[in-house]
């Protein structure tokens, strides 16, 4: 699914219109529209805090939103930057080794819980 797609299946289910959307968020409703329907240029897509400003008022999770509208979460960049190593290993596995050690990894994370 698409940023756009996703904002507009949000404000659906709130049953905002684009109107009600942008003036909650701070935006015109053409430029609303346009991140819903993927119209605008190249390097005018949504900034991170209109993805935050949308999060709250779509009761969405900002961290999907922001992956979704092709920006890293503050959380994981921060991450990748202190662990590039694991990263670079991790961007070299298959789809299906990557699967696999995110299974492992949440049974981990399961057993730190209990």
């Amino acid at each position: 699914m698409k940023f756009g797609e996703r904002i507009r299946e949000l404000r659906r289910e709130k049953h905002f219109t684009l109107r009600d959307l942008a003036a909650r968020v701070g935006v015109g409703f053409t430029y609303l529209s346009k991140i819903e329907n993927h119209k605008l240029n190249d390097g005018h897509g949504a900034s991170e805090s209109l993805i935050h400003r949308l999060a709250i008022e779509l009761d969405a999770d900002e961290d999907e939103l922001m992956m979704l509208a092709e920006k890293v979460p503050e959380p994981i960049r921060r991450r990748v930057i202190a662990r590039p190593d694991a990263f670079r290993v991790l961007a070299s596995l298959t789809d299906d080794d990557l699967n696999d050690l995110v299974r492992r990894a949440n049974r981990i994370n399961q057993q730190r819980v209990r």
